[in-house]
């Protein structure tokens, strides 16, 4: 869109994509959906029997409860040991495809307005003529906005874990966490509607208690009770090298202290990041190779130390610290968990325990991937389980989530210990200083988020046509682009539209005249009425939207398919948010055929809850869509 009007011209943001008012005028905060099923007069206290019961709330827990509000005919508890919600997080990197997420779950907006937002990162080594000293090398853009239009942001993993608690409490299911109460182990037995026992008790008593669950999912950290419980074990080994980290408030001479920067100098390294607000920065300071016999006492480093290596690793620069919001020393782990589920290989079930975030995967905090990794489980899983407990999907669907994400997290022990290695050098090893801006750069897509591809299944398809949608690779997550909206000729990005909701999207680009999508519009629409209740809204399972060639204004909501109109809500108001036009128009820049190589015979995308292109097929591939939807559905009751 034109962000540099004339004085006699409007200047159009993207619009808003909330909607409200279709069951009836709401005069409230619409971020606060009405209370339904167990969401209305949820007891207080932790029942006997739930069908999901959440253990921790980190962020893919967090994620998980959130997202479990959407579907409150089932009944999901969140239980954390800690008292209350945490005050200082460990966690800070935000990547874009987190906050894609986020803008998924309604708060991308307001936690990009109080974050930092990393434009640039910067490099130093030793200076040639003064090598006890450091200099710039390299001043690098940040890969952020080359790949989406969200940015790479630094924010307080507690901050995070207040939206999503925020989302979970406002959705349907009124979720909030049940705080103090701590796991103590579980046994999964083979029989009965509730087969998992949780033994769990409340912080400062004595006595356990029992609760049945069918699902149990473990975001309980690295040192995960759940995980012990289950007889799963980390796999990998210590790397002999230790960090220190610390959140401060200083005075420096440092001229890129609030520019993220990789330090590397005769003294060790620093990994530098700005904090939110302005003034915080953290540290990674290097503490040097650990002896094999040190038995973690490198982990006592007092924090007066740690201060004095940061200083002699800036040398000319100074730091004055004038406070340390928090601190704490690392030895460098990369583990991967032998299995994310309690199923072992070879035996015929479906899984009943899960394993998310650092229950499954450890390593370094300098690649900022942690916690994004953690939370991208969590959305993983959330739409399998909610699918399966309402009876739209197989039990089938919920082994596919181990077998998606193990993958994942070894591709992030494998970066991370790449880009460890590579920040932990001397100055000695390094033949080209541009070498880790060079690295940082060339595996872009990986910290972004983005590298994520899932390979065929039940609920990922072939890429036999493939070559009709080249810019939306199969089994990566659907990247949006502007398009107009032609009931109002506001210009949104068309994957912004798809809410953390449940639902499957479905987007029908059209042929050149048109003619082929309403073709394939009635003869899909029975399609996706057969997964879809009778007393549902017809939209309720997939969101369907159309994507014309034409000029918006060549293009009348009213006259498209009905598929393309359903009826929504109690008062059965149409939605005229479905029908889309291709730009360029006066404010779209942009032609989404051109810009994501789009066929201009059509194409139909559909796309999975968790936001992952599923299936690509033609317009006139509808019995197609029917077989792949058969795989990964059940036909509503």
């Amino acid at each position: 869109m034109f962000l540099d009007a004339t004085p006699d011209e409007d200047v159009r943001k993207e619009s808003t994509t909330m909607q409200f008012h279709h069951h009836g005028y709401v005069s409230g905060d619409p971020r606060v959906q009405d209370a339904a099923g167990t969401g209305i007069g949820r007891p207080a206290a932790l029942p006997d029997e739930v069908d999901v019961l959440i253990v921790g709330s980190g962020p893919a827990g967090m994620l998980l409860a959130a997202q479990m509000s959407q579907y409150p005919d089932i009944t999901t508890r969140i239980i954390e040991k800690r008292e209350g919600r945490l005050v200082l997080g460990q966690a800070d990197g935000i990547q874009p495809r987190s906050v894609e997420t986020f803008q998924a779950f309604g708060f991308a907006e307001r936690i990009i307005a109080e974050a930092y937002n990393i434009g640039w990162m910067n490099f130093w080594g030793p200076d040639p003529e003064h090598p006890d000293q450091i200099v710039r090398t390299t001043r690098t853009a940040d890969y952020a906005y080359d790949i989406c239009e969200f940015p790479h942001l630094i924010v307080n993993q507690a901050r995070v874990l207040d939206y999503f608690a925020e989302a979970a409490a406002d959705g349907p299911g009124r979720i909030v966490p049940d705080y103090g109460v701590e796991f103590l182990g579980l046994t999964v037995h083979e029989e009965g509607e509730y087969p998992v026992e949780v033994r769990v008790r409340h912080v400062g008593e004595a006595d356990e208690r029992i609760v049945r669950a069918k699902y149990v999912v473990g975001c309980d950290g690295a040192r995960s009770g759940v995980r012990q419980a289950i007889g799963r074990t980390h796999v990998g080994a210590s790397a002999a090298h230790a960090w220190g980290v610390m959140d401060v408030l200083v005075n420096t001479d440092f001229p890129d202290w609030r520019t993220k920067c990789a330090i590397n100098s005769k003294a060790g390294n620093i990994l530098h990041i700005p904090r939110e607000g302005g003034y915080l920065s953290r540290m990674y300071i290097d503490l040097g190779e650990v002896a094999a016999d040190d038995d973690h006492r490198v982990r006592q480093t007092p924090i007066e130390e740690i201060i004095r290596r940061a200083n002699a690793i800036l040398h000319p620069y100074t730091l004055d610290v004038k406070q340390v919001a928090w601190h704490s020393v690392y030895e460098v782990g990369h583990r991967v968990t032998d299995g994310f589920d309690d199923v072992d290989p070879g035996v015929d079930r479906s899984p009943r325990v899960f394993l998310t975030g650092d229950a499954c995967h450890t390593h370094s905090a300098k690649a900022g991937q942690g916690m994004n990794v953690s939370m991208q489980d969590g959305f993983n899983l959330g739409w399998k389980l909610g699918s399966v407990l309402s009876g739209r999907a197989p039990e089938a669907l919920l082994a596919t989530y181990g077998a998606e994400r193990r993958p994942v997290a070894q591709q992030l022990i494998d970066f991370d210990r790449e880009w460890s290695s590579l920040m932990a050098r001397k100055p000695e090893e390094i033949s080209d200083p541009n070498e880790l801006a060079t690295y940082y750069l060339a595996t872009a897509e990986f910290p972004s988020g983005f590298m994520t591809q899932y390979t065929s299944s039940m609920i990922t398809g072939t890429d036999a046509h493939q070559e009709l949608a080249v810019g939306y690779p199969l089994g990566k997550r659907f990247k949006s682009a502007e398009v107009v909206r032609v009931g109002d000729g506001n210009v949104v990005h068309l994957g912004h539209h798809a809410k953390a909701d449940g639902r499957w999207r479905v987007y029908a680009f059209g042929d050149r005249t048109g003619e082929a999508l309403a073709a394939w519009a009635e003869e899909a629409a029975p399609v996706f009425a057969r997964f879809t209740p009778a007393d549902a809204d017809a939209d309720a399972v997939f969101d369907v939207k159309a994507v014309y060639q034409q000029p918006f204004e060549e293009v009348e909501v009213t006259t498209t398919p009905e598929l393309f109109q359903p009826k929504t809500g109690p008062l059965g108001l149409t939605d005229w948010e479905k029908v889309y036009a291709a730009g360029p128009s006066k404010w779209c820049e942009t032609d989404i055929f051109e810009a994501r190589e789009l066929s201009r015979g059509g194409v139909v995308i559909v796309v999975r809850p968790d936001q992952y292109v599923a299936a690509i097929l033609p317009l006139d591939g509808v019995d197609e869509l029917a077989k792949f939807l058969d795989g990964a559905l059940l036909p509503a009751r």
